[in-house]
């Protein structure tokens, strides 16, 4: 009888109830013992336990900021696996509702978690004295939470700004670059030197400070004659970048001198031994503004000068001077007299010359330069309808790309837009590259559509846009497995071709669309 009884057991060490799988989500933006990821996790998992759940997968941000989900790999991948409908795990469990997110708009937190109930899984606050379920209280304790979230953000900007103020007042480095010509160098707290920081480097202490120092006498040498060039012999900045790459006189970051590098050059006070910071204000991962002069936090003569007091400000007021407001009139008035003195235009001939407004104040009051040139009755020799149709293409891009990622959310799909590859990546997983492809003729006249597609992405879109204008006739979708690197569109194509086609993006919405199969792992 007892000699029997193991082949009646099951093949599970185990004779309790099953327990329901469930994925939990920690994160920590600072090294701070009470959310470490460890304690988080720990508490997590003695709920899971006396909830009947057991936890078998972690999705782990690590020195991540709670204020958006830009940046929050694993909370997008966690996201990701949610709108798949296919997640192998039957709830969500977070410490609290501030490991969630620290989002301004307390709306944001609770879009993230409509998601999750949305797809059938649950989200558990494991460290909150309250139940998540749904019931009128427990939405009003969410919402406080949210917003206390929210605010203990605000607060701490606020605090943590203040400090850095202070700090900029007695003359210490907050944080960016030291500039041409200078070094940063890190205090200790007993006010002994340490080491210098390279470009790109962090100080190791929180309780360190970083001063500005003197670099190399050759960059100082530069910083002087870039400042005598433009105050005192008239030589525009992007001349005098221009004659600073020929003579290959290298910059701390690399890359070519360019006049809005020397225009950073000229404005900057440390030249004569101020500290100026906060020039702009950025909080809260928001755009940065510019912040009045009246409230920027100074610190003056706190470093050797580097060139003189009077030299500085006749360089600030030429800058002021090609800065300041002209009316249309005087606008042309000047464009005409360096036409006639010079005997042509350009941009860059604009730029270079010292006494002119920069040539993208006539972009911005006459909507370009070519309109400015006609105004004045200069003949431009090239065919310039493609400036035109390359802004109609840059307007076309950017509605394209909104449309698409709206789409892509109304369908509940995460997605991450890169603008500067012209890249989507969908569901953290497929990438799509989009290519525009502007109608040409030949030689023989006849239309053509060139493009290519990208090998390094899973799913290339070709959007065909009509002739000489940037409107969307039509949608080419292929795969990196087509054989078809290089492509050549004609106004009617063979059939083989054309079974990429389609008049709208409802192709790429099928072919991205997560299908739940049964059975599966």
């Amino acid at each position: 009888m007892n000699a029997a009884a193991p082949d009646l057991l099951p093949a599970s060490p185990s004779t309790g109830p099953t327990l329901l799988p469930a994925a939990a989500y920690v994160r920590m933006s600072t090294d701070h013992q009470q959310y470490s990821t460890e304690h988080q996790l720990e508490r997590i998992k003695e709920y899971a336990a006396r909830r009947g759940l057991t936890v078998t997968e972690v999705f782990a941000d690590e020195g991540r900021s709670g204020l958006s989900v830009r940046g929050r790999e694993n909370l997008q991948r966690l996201l990701a696996v949610v709108a798949s409908g296919a997640a192998p795990f039957s709830a969500i469990l977070v410490y609290d509702v501030s490991r969630w997110g620290r989002f301004q708009d307390a709306d944001e937190s609770g879009y993230y978690e409509y998601l999750c109930r949305r797809a059938g899984l649950a989200v558990h606050y494991c460290a909150e004295q309250f139940e998540n379920d749904g019931s009128p209280t427990a939405n009003i304790m969410k919402s406080v939470k949210r917003s206390m979230a929210g605010e203990y953000s605000r607060e701490l900007s606020v605090k943590v700004s203040q400090g850095m103020c202070r700090l900029a007042q007695r003359g210490f480095k907050q944080g960016g670059s030291a500039g041409y010509g200078l070094r940063r160098r890190v205090i200790g707290t007993d006010g002994r030197p340490k080491g210098v920081l390279e470009d790109g480097e962090q100080k190791f202490l929180a309780m360190d400070r970083v001063v500005l120092e003197l670099g190399p006498e050759e960059e100082l040498r530069i910083v002087r004659e870039i400042f005598e060039a433009y105050a005192d012999r008239g030589v525009g900045c992007d001349r005098i970048a221009a004659d600073l790459n020929s003579r290959q006189i290298p910059r701390l970051r690399g890359g070519p001198w360019t006049g809005v590098r020397v225009r950073t050059v000229l404005r900057n006070e440390n030249y004569i031994g101020n500290l100026v910071y906060r020039r702009t204000l950025c909080t809260l991962h928001q755009r940065p503004v510019p912040n009045p002069p009246d409230r920027w936090i100074r610190a003056d003569g706190v470093l050797p000068a580097i060139i003189d007091a009077g030299l500085f400000a006749r360089a600030q007021q030429l800058r002021q001077k090609r800065a300041a407001g002209h009316t249309e009139g005087e606008l042309l008035d000047a464009l005409r007299d360096l036409w006639h003195r010079r005997g042509r235009l350009s941009a860059p001939g604009i730029d270079a010359d010292p006494g002119m407004p920069h040539s993208s104040t006539y972009v911005l009051r006459f909507g370009g330069l070519v309109p400015a040139y006609r105004r004045i009755g200069y003949a431009f020799r090239r065919n310039v309808c493609f400036i035109t149709v390359r802004r109609q293409l840059r307007t076309c891009r950017a509605e394209f790309f909104q449309a698409l990622l709206a789409s892509f959310a109304a369908r509940g799909v995460p997605v991450a837009h890169d603008a500067a590859r012209d890249t989507v990546t969908i569901a953290g997983e497929l990438t799509l590259a989009v290519v525009f492809s502007r109608g040409r003729r030949t030689r023989d006249r006849t239309l053509r559509w060139p493009a290519r597609t990208v090998l390094t992405a899973d799913l290339t879109l070709i959007a065909r846009l009509q002739e000489s204008t940037a409107v969307i006739m039509d949608y080419y979708l292929f795969s990196r497995l087509d054989p078809t690197p290089a492509v050549i569109l004609r106004p009617k194509n063979h059939l083989q071709l054309d079974a990429y086609r389609s008049d709208n993006l409802e192709p790429l919405f099928a072919v991205t669309e997560r299908i739940h199969v049964e059975g599966a792992a």
